[in-house]
């Protein structure tokens, strides 16, 4: 005879937040690969609607990169940047050399490391930025008014652990 819930053994026991839901292997593979078939025509509409909008600043979609992640971190190297947005130095070099060529980003020393200098933000690269962010988190409020907090914070969690999972890969 099975015992009644009230009754369950050790080994009956209802399972935590980490196992409750949990899924196959195969199953789970096959629900991740629904997220990155979602990422990535995410991305591009989201590139696009950059490149539309950011044409009062006159910014390309790599040079705001650059800016938000100055906004977001502070000052950084060329080689940080690039692992940080998996983008290879070279092409973060060009979008540093176009913002410093618009007086957006500046290099200053790095007591850290005598050949690779930071990069910061002007004041005019604050001002730019923070107009294009301001913009861009005025359309996002419009994504959706029944997500929660905890909806955001599960997939912020999927995201990472993703993007954990792919740390190894070499971007240059």
């Amino acid at each position: 005879m099975e015992p009644t819930a009230d009754q369950q053994t050790p080994d009956r026991q209802t399972p935590d937040r980490r196992t409750a839901g949990a899924r196959q292997p195969v199953e789970l593979g096959g629900r991740l690969a629904e997220v990155f078939d979602l990422v990535g025509p995410l991305y591009r509409r989201a590139q696009r609607r950059v490149e539309h909008d950011v044409p009062a600043e006159g910014l390309s979609v790599g040079v705001r990169a650059v800016l938000n992640m100055l906004h977001g971190q502070g000052p950084m190297t060329v080689p940080q940047m690039g692992r940080a947005q998996a983008l290879s130095r070279q092409f973060v070099q060009r979008m540093v050399n176009e913002a410093a060529a618009r007086n957006l980003v500046e290099s200053i020393p790095n007591p850290a490391h005598r050949k690779s200098s930071l990069i910061r933000l002007t004041g005019d690269g604050r001002d730019v930025i923070s107009a294009v962010l301001d913009r861009e988190r005025a359309v996002l409020r419009r994504a959706g008014d029944d997500l929660t907090d905890d909806d955001i914070a599960g997939c912020v969690r999927v995201l990472s652990s993703l993007l954990r999972l792919l740390d190894d890969v070499d971007m240059d």
